[in-house]
């Protein structure tokens, strides 16, 4: 039975199949959530059942109309900065007023369908952003594990430290720390005890410590119960403008973070994905509920979310389910919570706020060459606030992203052994690039041959006019200036058009297009002129080598169908393949033809090739015309007859052409499979060939090129056969 996840959880509820991995989830999660969502409120300095209502609503509300499946919600430490400021600012009630704007602007976010939109913002700066968060809460709660309370400013904080270290509360301490010890050696706990979650297993055991332990560590006070905390929202007197901005940080930073978390989640799943719009919205409204009845501001959390995926959910109603479970804790067992010391809570956030520092986001900003953004972010969240330091680092993101986008690299050099210069212009060629193409087109010598490369994907007709008019002034003074594009922006272009960046595709169409003409020229000189243009600079050096001798490693015999190119389809360049070519890739037997018996003798005997090659391939017109029985004229037909052994051995059932008709090949390329194990025995009879193979181990092989499937096969005496890897190798090896 499907699974429909856009329905409610009620009906969801009534499908036993996925109850079953629901219900046991949904207690998983609860377990987890309970501890959290306390320590949370007590971090942000709201009521403590601030805490306790916001994970309701995040579980029953998100749970009902939430577009990620298998998200969790709830109050988030990634907000305790921002809401501790703004209670702070504020105060309680007008802090909850502002969590309902926030929520509105969440649900106006969704409607205009833009929740992708705040995916764009650089990984780096959310991951920055997360870990000044984590370091701001740890460096509060540190005060409150030593005993004292933290102060409002991280640099407060951090240089008070010290005054509480000298009067830390030893009861208190050790309560916290024996969380700590707990939570971060959890994960090495064996046998089924680890299934229990552990940060409730640290404040259990904390709580229990602290009811045995001398002295009296300082516990959380529940003023009533969670309907007792219950109020609406004050509605501020003035001030709106702040009012305002500090709802839009709320609603941006629990979108996103809702976001990220749910586009983690949908990658530890197989399930259906998240429909992003409909997530937000139903943030929004959970926002807005959360702040009308006095809670904190609700997001998806990746930690409960993660931990209902491992524990097996299937549908939303396990987080519906995971809310009921903590407003049923929170009415019958109020009366524990208040036996939890605060510095339980305190470790237990501490080591959330380390765990959001992650070493693994410091490596990847250093290799990506992002960790001036990363440290710069953190500490504007550290010690300015958390919307200045997301925009500043979000600042730098774009402007080093600017920088690496319009960044050009030029060098002149001289080319070692020669009197030549090679100038060399990658990247972007803006008037930005001016001082920088001026001071190195200035390091070439007057009356130098020069050989401008040019590797540019964006030319502006600034950089074009500045290296032209060098180029001018250097021929005035004797001097050569060839230029070579390898770029997908021309300089042909920019004289007469608006600039634009290259098609990356512009180079992969040059390199396998056939030449062209522009209708009045001959299509070869097109193809020259574009090969100058292009590529001669490239094969010149390795060409300058074999200006007084060749020494290929193979002889390639095969057809003269210009669908055949040798040196593509065997991966070689100038100077690898000694290539013959003639109709149906015959080689005649008794020397009948005087320009194949003369080849074959100066490539075995006078080159020494290692390789013969005979090469067929598909749609052969000789072959066509073998099978049709004459009908190709006098003359081809003439020719054709050296092919007639291999005529009479395709008629007699060769074992090559039974092999190419299992294959699924036609008559034609049966025959033209069989014509090459044909040439493959007369080579092997010809005594230059014999003899070089009993001297020096010459090797004679047999290909297929299929064209429509642009597949090289290999052809033995008794079959065909796929290229394997280990044989590619060994072909590799021998061939270079």
């Amino acid at each position: 039975m499907s699974v429909d996840t856009d329905s409610p959880p009620g009906r969801q509820l009534g499908k036993f199949e996925n109850l079953r991995y629901d219900l046991p989830a949904s207690i998983v999660v609860f377990l987890v959530a309970l501890p959290l969502s306390l320590g949370i409120a007590v971090a942000s300095g709201a009521p403590i059942a601030a805490g306790l209502i916001a994970a309701v609503v995040g579980g029953v509300v998100v749970g009902l109309l939430g577009g990620s499946p298998m998200q969790v919600s709830g109050p988030a430490a990634g907000l305790t900065v921002v809401v501790a400021e703004t209670i702070n600012q504020f105060g309680w009630k007008t802090a909850c007023f502002i969590t309902v704007l926030a929520g509105g602007l969440q649900i106006i976010f969704g409607l205009s369908r833009i929740a992708r939109a705040a995916l764009a913002i650089a990984p780096v700066v959310v991951h920055a952003m997360l870990a000044g968060i984590g370091i701001t809460i740890a460096l509060q709660q540190i005060h409150v594990l030593l005993g004292g309370s933290s102060h409002s400013t991280a640099w407060k904080n951090l240089t008070e430290l010290p005054s509480e270290i000298l009067h830390l509360h030893g009861d208190d301490f050790l309560v916290g720390l024996v969380v700590i010890a707990i939570m971060l050696s959890w994960k090495y706990v064996p046998g089924k005890l680890r299934m229990l979650p552990g940060p409730l297993v640290a404040i259990v055991v904390a709580t229990v410590l602290a009811m045995v332990i001398p002295g009296d560590p300082e516990r959380i006070k529940l003023s009533g119960s969670i309907f007792d905390a219950i109020g609406l929202p004050s509605i501020p007197s003035g001030g709106w403008g702040a009012v305002m901005l500090a709802a839009l940080t709320i609603a941006l930073i629990a979108s996103v973070e809702s976001l990220l978390s749910a586009v983690a989640v949908d990658k530890m799943q197989t399930g259906p994905r998240t429909n992003f719009d409909r997530e937000l919205v139903a943030q929004g409204v959970a926002n807005a509920t959360s702040g009308l009845i006095g809670g904190l501001p609700v997001t998806g959390v990746i930690v409960r979310s993660a931990t209902n995926v491992e524990a097996g959910a299937k549908t939303r109603a396990s987080a519906f389910l995971h809310g009921i479970w903590i407003l049923v804790f929170s009415v019958a067992l109020a009366g524990l919570v208040q036996q939890i010391p605060k510095s339980a809570l305190a470790g237990l956030l501490i080591v959330i706020g380390i765990q959001l520092v992650k070493l693994a986001h410091i490596r990847l900003a250093r290799r990506t060459g992002d960790l001036l953004v990363y440290g710069v972010t953190v500490l504007g969240v550290v010690f300015l606030n958390l919307l200045e330091g997301v925009l500043i680092g979000l600042l730098l993101a774009f402007a080093l992203l600017l920088w690496r986008v319009v960044r050009v690299a030029v060098s002149a050099t001289p080319v070692a052994g020669t009197d030549r210069w090679l100038v060399s212009v990658e990247g972007t060629a803006t008037f930005l690039a001016l001082p920088k193409l001026s001071s190195e087109l200035a390091k070439v010598p007057t009356g130098a041959d020069v050989l401008v490369e040019m590797s540019v994907d964006f030319l502006d007709h600034a950089a074009y006019e500045s290296i032209q008019d060098w180029a001018k002034q250097h021929e005035s003074t004797g001097g050569t200036v060839e230029f070579v594009e390898l770029g997908t922006a021309e300089m042909a272009h920019a004289g007469s058009a608006p600039p634009k960046r290259g098609r990356a595709g512009a180079l992969l169409d040059d390199v396998l297009s056939p030449w062209r003409g522009d209708g009045n020229n001959n299509p070869v000189t097109s193809g020259v002129a574009e090969y100058h243009r292009r590529n001669a600079h490239v094969v010149r050096p390795h060409l300058d080598e074999l200006r007084d001798s060749q020494n290929p490693h193979s002889m390639f015999i095969t057809c003269a169908d210009s669908r055949i190119v040798p040196n593509v389809i065997t991966n070689s360049g100038p100077g690898d393949l000694f290539t013959i070519r003639n109709v149906g890739n015959l080689v005649p037997a008794n020397g009948r033809d005087t320009s194949m018996e003369a080849s074959l003798v100066f490539a075995i005997d006078a080159l020494e090739v290692d390789h013969v090659v005979v090469c067929g391939h598909s749609s052969c017109g000789a072959m066509k015309a073998l099978l049709a029985g004459g009908s190709a004229g006098p003359s081809l037909g003439n020719w054709l007859a050296n092919a007639r052994p291999s005529l009479e051995a395709f008629q007699e059932g060769h074992p090559v052409a039974r092999a190419a008709a299992e294959a699924g090949f036609g008559a034609a390329d049966q025959l033209s499979m069989v014509n090459v194990a044909i040439q493959l025995d007369t080579l092997r009879f010809h005594p230059v060939v014999r003899q070089a193979i009993l001297d020096r181990g010459l090797t004679v092989s047999g290909l297929f090129f299929d064209i429509g499937s642009a597949r090289v096969l290999e052809v033995t005496p008794d079959g065909i056969s796929e290229i394997s890897e280990a044989r590619r190798s060994a072909l590799a090896e021998a061939l270079h």
